[in-house]
């Protein structure tokens, strides 16, 4: 029988006739167990009332599963019935105004049951591993495929109805060279838009929730950009805010800083570093994030790369310390500078004794020696250590 299996028939790529039959008498009791691990699994699909019917869901999961063993099996028949179906949900998803994170969940704990009857199948009639390698190969990059054809239909549905035909051309406009020309101008009049003199950007993460009907009307929103965004016009000031609230219940995204119209591609950038910042743990995750409140962050930390090269020329007279005795110092020397020399306060901030803070000084002004005399060089320093506390902030 394994000698059987692990040659066979059909096309080149194809697992054996013997494997497929096998895999097929399994498909009627498959689909109801995936059906009832998603439900157990996923909290919102535990609801009877939840994003998809039984009845709709059961048939697309059969659908899914026979057009697999037809893939395997060499089979080149079309499946636009499953593509069809695996859209739906996505597009299901899109109009209920939700994230594809259950979605994707959903496939995640399907494609884990799946592999988990398969193996067990296999050992009870002990296929040979080249075979059950190929199968695992097949298997996770088909629910991958599924997965994408999901967020086909999610996307279809969040840039064609939950946008403005026009949003998408005016924010092009207003992020692109020119935003002050007359095309702007026609193009906003078109659209029955008035051009602000300044404007808030806002960054949001892939995928965010957002339910355009709670937007105010002069907000231009891309939601379908790799990188959704949205352009309020002039300040954000508390009922901009009151606004994003209920528009956007999950509270994750960042505003970028109020600029002249012209900047509004710097204010997006500020907004999506920010984002960028609070997704690695370097600031931390409170609600929105504000850019206003996070300046001094935002420059130390603009460039990574050149702040690498900053900090190895700056303290480079500790390189050959330890590694334990080289974090003190630089603790310490931090906290000293940001205590204005006082090593009072530098002890209170470390929770050391002073004379402990004095003596380590000692030993860091015998190292640094003009560093730590001349302002220039002095500031260089200080916005080094703070740079390096910022990003240990974010490391494992």
């Amino acid at each position: 029988m394994t000698k059987t299996l692990a040659g066979g028939g059909g096309r080149p790529g194809a697992l054996p006739p013997q494997v497929i039959a096998i895999l097929s008498a399994e498909l009627p009791t498959l689909a109801g167990e995936i059906i009832e691990e998603i439900r157990r699994s996923v909290p919102e699909y535990s609801r009877q009332d939840g994003p998809t019917t039984p009845a709709g869901f059961r048939v697309t999961v059969e659908q899914a599963m026979t057009a697999f063993l037809d893939q395997v099996s060499g089979g080149s028949g079309a499946h636009e019935r499953r593509d069809e179906l695996c859209r739906e949900l996505g597009r299901g998803v899109a109009y209920q105004g939700r994230t594809l994170d259950s979605l994707q969940a959903a496939y995640r704990v399907g494609v884990q049951v799946a592999w988990r009857r398969v193996a067990a199948v296999a050992r009870e009639r002990r296929l040979p591993a080249e075979v059950m390698s190929r199968l695992a190969e097949a298997l996770f990059a088909y629910i991958d495929e599924l997965a994408s054809l999901s967020v086909e239909g999610y996307l279809e549905v969040r840039s064609s109805a939950d946008e403005p035909p026009g949003d998408h051309r005016l924010l092009r406009m207003v992020l692109g060279p020119g935003a002050a020309s007359g095309a702007l101008a026609g193009a906003a009049a078109a659209s029955g838009w008035d051009v602000p003199d300044t404007v808030t950007m806002v960054a949001l993460p892939g995928g965010a929730r957002c339910i355009r009907e709670a937007m105010d009307a002069d907000v231009l929103v891309n939601l379908a950009d790799a990188e959704p965004h949205l352009l309020i016009p002039g300040g954000y000031g508390p009922e901009r805010a009151a606004m994003l609230g209920r528009a956007m219940p999950e509270r994750r995204f960042a505003v970028g800083l109020t600029v002249p119209l012209g900047e509004a591609a710097d204010s997006l950038r500020w907004a999506r570093r920010a984002l960028a910042l609070v997704d690695a743990g370097l600031l931390e995750d409170g609600g929105p994030t504000l850019c206003e409140r996070h300046l001094l962050e935002l420059w130390l930390l603009s460039d990574g790369p050149l702040l690498d090269q900053l900090a190895r020329r700056e303290l480079a007279a500790l390189s050959h310390l330890p590694r334990t005795r080289r974090m003190r110092m630089t603790e310490t020397l931090g906290a000293w500078l940001e205590a204005q020399g006082n090593a009072v306060e530098a002890a209170r901030r470390l929770r050391l004794h002073p004379q402990t803070v004095r003596y380590r000084m000692r030993q860091i002004s015998a190292t640094f020696d003009r560093q730590l005399t001349d302002p220039a060089a002095r500031f260089v320093l200080d916005a080094v250590l703070r740079a390096h506390r910022l990003r240990e902030r974010g490391a494992p």
